[in-house]
């Protein structure tokens, strides 16, 4: 692999011992990056109005000690164009051209919610460059169901800076009024929040979301049009490893989705969260990150 130059590696390696983001010269154009620990390089892809601070948060909370992780934002998020791909495909491409930039030779993905479609692009067309492949509360065909009355108000919302600002202190000062629209259950709810990791890791999800809205926005709008296209992909020809990691209760992406994809996939394995919502990897964290650990460590390439 080609790296692209002495500056973009010094800068990510910056990146990877103090965690500022830093932009990465590839082929197509700068990717926002960091980059953070050692060993088997582990790409994390965030989902929607998410970014390289969510990417990096999906490492933290589900991840295993002992490996590299990317955390890039994707197009469309923070400081990676949309430019740079709008489509799977074109996303896909991207990530490797990432890798190339970084001189990673082979990765796994974890790839959570509207990461999920890129990453199968992903596994698909460079299967080569893909040891391993986790998705997280995603969706493998187009999505039928409409769109909630909360998307429209959010992206009223995003594009007034005083009314995000009050939102966000609403949150820090209550957390658990925040998780009410993501955790149904008043008992889970109490539990996740109470938890000594999973509940600061909740709180930090929730308030980056409300972090720089606007520049989530386009990323995020992009996600939502890939979902309710002509998604489809032919999973019978993936050749990769794959942990399909879905909640029986999740209503952005239904778990009929996920059962699909682990079905299709020859070879899949299946972690099904008995009564799990969109934020399982939060209110079911011990139960995800002990399988997603055994995932990459069954499938990790051997040390150089």
């Amino acid at each position: 692999m080609h790296a692209q130059g002495g500056l973009a590696e010094n800068a990510v390696m910056t990146a990877a011992t103090d965690g500022r983001p830093v932009a990465v010269t590839t082929r197509r154009g700068p990717v926002e990056c960091v980059v953070s620990g050692d060993g088997p390089a582990v790409l994390a892809l965030h989902g929607a109005m998410g970014g390289h601070d969510q990417a990096l948060l999906l490492a933290r909370t589900i991840g295993a000690p002992g490996f590299r992780y990317v955390a890039p934002s994707r197009p469309g998020y923070l400081g990676t164009p949309l430019s740079l791909g709008r489509t799977p495909a074109e996303q896909a491409a991207l990530y490797r051209d990432l890798l190339d930039a970084l001189g990673i030779e082979r990765a796994a993905v974890i790839a959570v919610s509207g990461g999920g479609p890129s990453a199968l692009q992903l596994a698909l067309d460079h299967p080569e460059r893909c040891w391993g492949l986790v998705v997280v509360s995603s969706v493998c065909r187009r999505v039928e169901t409409r769109l909630p009355l909360a998307w429209h108000l959010m992206k009223l919302t995003a594009r007034c800076g005083p009314l995000v600002a009050a939102m966000r202190r609403r949150a820090a000062r209550d957390p658990e009024e925040a998780a009410r629209r993501s955790i149904r259950d008043p008992a889970l709810r109490a539990r996740t929040l109470r938890d000594p990791e999973a509940g600061p890791l909740l709180r930090e999800l929730q308030l980056s979301t409300l972090d720089r809205m606007p520049r989530r926005l386009a990323g995020t709008e992009n996600d939502v049009a890939v979902t309710r296209g002509e998604l489809s992909f032919p999973l019978e020809r993936l050749a990769v490893p794959l942990l399909v990691v879905h909640g029986t209760d999740d209503a952005a992406a239904p778990f009929a989705q996920g059962e699909e994809l682990a079905a299709r996939v020859p070879g899949a394995e299946l972690l099904a969260i008995p009564g799990g919502e969109h934020v399982s990897i939060f209110t079911h964290r011990d139960l995800v990150r002990a399988r997603v650990a055994r995932f990459l460590r069954a499938h990790a390439p051997p040390a150089a």
